[in-house]
């Protein structure tokens, strides 16, 4: 699963990964979670980035609190499922990021890591968006992360591994005419272990209101001292 991610990137870089119209004005942030504001690129709005919120709220919900627990969507059942099947077949999107945090287990412990790619700074998560009307008229934007097979380096972190796409798919994730089959074929392909990497950092990052560069300092606990 992907509940935790880092969007530290400056304008200049977003702008030329996602083939922006201009430097789009974004803050670093360094703890992204559930239900907050994201930026995301979708065909919709070509050459900009649109603020939605994280959690996908399906069209037919009456409850906008469900997408609470919508952040993720499984690749290999997404194109069928009733939450996301509209949104896979015409609305994709791209999410942004430069790293995601995921938990190791450690005997009855879990330890964060901070995972990122070793040959580039920002990249994007393959993603799918929606619009929810409510009864007083009001709108809500909102996405979810896919998530896939982990890879051979993830897999000792997560079974689950949020959905990285290259930059030459860009495109074809976000064209309506793309075939269901070539969707599907990005989507289960694990990114590989050799272009990625990953290591702990600090338990800070566990509250979500915890914000700020130091959360993605590599983490080395201090060394017990013996008392003989």
């Amino acid at each position: 699963m992907c509940g935790r991610y880092v969007l530290n990137a400056t304008p200049e870089q977003m702008q030329l990964a996602f083939n922006l119209d201009a430097a789009p004005r974004i803050e670093p942030r360094f703890n992204i979670a559930p239900t907050q504001p994201v930026p995301i690129v979708t065909d919709a709005r070509p050459g900009e980035l649109t603020l939605v919120q994280w959690g996908l709220v399906p069209s037919w919900s009456k409850d906008p609190a469900i997408g609470g627990r919508m952040f993720n969507a499984r690749s290999e059942t997404a194109a069928e499922k009733p939450s996301f099947r509209s949104a896979f077949k015409r609305r994709r999107c791209l999410v942004p990021t430069t790293g995601f945090y995921e938990w190791q287990k450690d005997g009855k412990a879990k330890k964060p890591q901070y995972i990122h790619l070793s040959d580039q700074q920002v990249f994007a998560f393959a993603g799918l968006w929606e619009i929810w009307n409510g009864p007083e008229g009001e709108e809500l934007w909102s996405c979810t992360i896919l998530t896939g097979e982990p890879n051979e380096k993830i897999k000792d972190l997560h079974h689950r591994m949020a959905v990285i796409l290259d930059p030459e798919e860009y495109d074809v994730w976000l064209d309506d005419d793309t075939p269901k089959d070539v969707l599907q074929d990005l989507i289960t392909t694990p990114y590989p272990a050799e272009k990625m990497d990953y290591y702990a950092v600090s338990t800070e990052v566990n509250n979500a209101r915890n914000e700020g560069p130091g959360l993605i300092e590599p983490y080395n606990p201090p060394e017990q001292q013996s008392l003989l």
